[in-house]
């Protein structure tokens, strides 16, 4: 099939090339004209606006926008509608929030333009291994774009997971999950070293990829990392979140589901970004009007 790729980062740029090794044809669109050249040298069409983008592309039209989520794939979806007519297709393959999909779908609903919104895993490595989608959309809608659903995903990788919104829904859960891996296994990895027992770590962490229960892709990289940083002293120990992490617990509270582990793995990386943590300033004042327990004087190492 011939499709458009809007946003040509780390995603995009693996994408296109990964849709152009399966056969398909690839109009792709980026502000950056290196990005442009990189995907015309892989055999991409490209595009210098959207308004050629769509020119280029026959019915039904399709197109993937894969840019930061927010008002960057929202301004880019409206003006896309602009262009395209009735029985087209949308696919937004970013991190949106579900609830921004239902509303995209109703409006371009009323120009008889079709939305799917694609939960899209698999970063840097996709181009490779194939990215996981978790779909949502009317049957109609993502029957136009499957084949490229299916060139993008490994084998058993894709799932059409319900209507607008439930693809999103379903990734978000999915980054959530992430949050809550990755602590566990950092949790672990702290205790390994604070412990004078354990003389090899990153063995310890290797050999746990073969033939145990808690192997798994993330446990690889972690070895990876540690391979190539043993000890990890090229890293501060600060980590960001991309939002998802938020509207999981979000919607664990609007459903009324239990979810500590998660809910403590996002907060921990707020507690990363802390200094000097004012709510443990309270804690060790306190200590020390009840207990005359020693503080540790501000500006001070702590150890």
């Amino acid at each position: 099939m011939r499709i458009g790729m809007i946003g040509l980062g780390k995603m995009g740029a693996n994408m296109t090339e990964r849709l152009l090794k399966g056969g398909h044809e690839v109009v792709a669109y980026d502000l950056s004209a290196d990005a442009l050249k990189q995907a015309e040298s892989k055999g991409a069409d490209t595009a210098s606006t959207l308004a050629e983008l769509a020119g280029k592309l026959g019915a039904p039209r399709s197109a993937w926008v894969m840019v930061p989520a927010g008002a960057p794939t929202n301004d880019t979806i409206d003006e896309l509608a602009g262009l395209f007519a009735p029985g087209d297709v949308i696919v937004d393959g970013g991190n949106s929030n579900y609830k921004e999909a239902i509303d995209i779908a109703a409006r371009l609903e009323k120009s008889g333009i079709g939305f799917v919104d694609a939960g899209t895993s698999g970063g840097v490595w996709g181009l490779t291994e194939g990215y996981c989608l978790m779909v949502g959309g009317s049957n109609e809608s993502v029957g136009v774009v499957e084949p490229a659903l299916r060139t993008l995903a490994p084998e058993g990788g894709y799932a059409h997971v319900g209507p607008v919104g439930a693809g999103h829904f379903v990734k978000m859960v999915h980054n959530g999950i992430e949050y809550g891996i990755m602590q566990a296994y950092a949790e672990g990895y702290e205790l390994l070293t604070a412990a004078d027992i354990v003389t090899d770590v990153a063995g310890a962490f290797r050999s746990w990829r073969e033939g145990t229960v808690i192997r798994s892709w993330l446990l690889d990289l972690l070895v990876r990392a540690l391979d190539e940083d043993p000890g990890l002293t090229k890293i501060r120990g600060v980590a960001q979140d991309s939002g998802e992490g938020r509207w999981t617990v979000q919607a664990a509270i609007d459903h009324a589901v239990p979810m500590p582990v998660i809910s403590s793995a996002l907060f921990a990386r707020f507690a990363s970004r802390q200094d000097d943590s004012p709510a443990m300033k309270v804690v060790a004042a306190l200590r020390n009007q009840f207990g005359g327990h020693a503080v540790t004087a501000s500006g001070t190492d702590p150890a």
